[in-house]
């Protein structure tokens, strides 16, 4: 009968035979794919308003002049309970437009194009612009000293620019925006101070800006908050005698500036308008009747 000694010595022998045979080699074969480039079509390239998933519908021409109406995503039918494959990439396409457009900063090339300098707000970044909309009212001091020194005191009207909620619609109509305004300002004889840039500015950053020139209108450019329809749509704030703190209702507003509103040239027409209105009747928001 062998002994549990024995055992545990055979055990170790099969053990150490084992640790030092060799390993059988395993031949592994990679299988490449050779990727052709592709053209892929951009879902986005057709307006949402073109696209029509209907099968076999009653009155399509009626159904296609009510789409003309409205960028809203009617007509795009189904797959069981759920969405039709291209509306949800689409969907996901102007859900990344939209992000690009508040997430992205205004370029420098732009910014040199727009005025001669620009000034920050309170906001040190733009995850704080979007947590914290009070610093994005206000200025430091040097940054006042800053607009004081570049900027004409008192001016009939001081316009600047600022990135807003959308970089995508200040970069995309603001220069067009601007020529038309100074173009109809000069044909009323009015003069305007330098333009400048405010980048992670709110709306309310005109009354602070008001108050350091003293300007008599006060007008901004800005990027709106971005939607699924479209990332590129800017808004025009006007106010006479801006002051810190003042109403919401004392501004006037023009907005869906953009190639699917209002064209940033039309708009800036009908600002440079408003503007002499403002200043003919001293007023602006609700106690201007326009």
């Amino acid at each position: 009968m062998i002994s549990e000694k024995q055992i545990k010595s055979i055990i170790e022998e099969v053990l150490i035979k084992m640790e030092t045979k060799e390993k059988p080699q395993v031949e592994t074969k990679v299988n490449t794919v050779c990727c052709e480039d592709v053209d892929i079509p951009d879902i986005t390239e057709m307006e949402t308003n073109k696209i029509f998933n209907v099968p076999n519908p009653e009155n399509k021409d009626s159904y296609m002049k009510f789409k003309e109406k409205t960028p809203a995503r009617v007509g795009i039918w189904r797959a069981g309970p759920r969405y039709k494959t291209e509306t949800l990439l689409r969907f996901r396409a102007d859900h990344a437009v939209a992000q690009d457009a508040v997430f992205n900063n205004v370029s420098d090339e732009f910014i040199r194009e727009i005025g001669k300098f620009s000034v920050e707000t309170l906001c040190k970044d733009k995850d704080e612009y979007l947590t914290r909309p009070d610093l994005g009212k206000k200025f430091s001091d040097e940054a006042i000293s800053k607009i004081k020194e570049n900027c004409t005191m008192k001016p009939r009207v001081q316009i600047y620019v600022s990135d807003g909620l959308s970089s995508t619609a200040v970069e995309t109509n603001a220069k067009d925006a601007l020529m038309a305004i100074k173009q109809g300002l000069k044909g009323y004889n009015i003069d305007m101070g330098k333009p400048f840039f405010v980048k992670y500015g709110r709306v309310p950053a005109m009354d602070a800006i008001s108050e350091a020139l003293e300007a008599e209108v006060t007008v901004v450019l800005i990027g709106e908050r971005p939607g699924l329809a479209t990332g590129e749509s800017m808004s025009c704030y006007m106010a006479y005698k801006a002051t810190v703190g003042m109403p919401e209702s004392n501004r006037t507003v023009i907005s869906n500036i953009h190639k699917g509103g209002t064209s940033a040239a039309e708009a800036g027409a009908h600002i440079a308008e408003i503007i002499k209105k403002i200043l003919d009747n001293k007023a602006s928001g609700l106690d201007l009747k326009l």
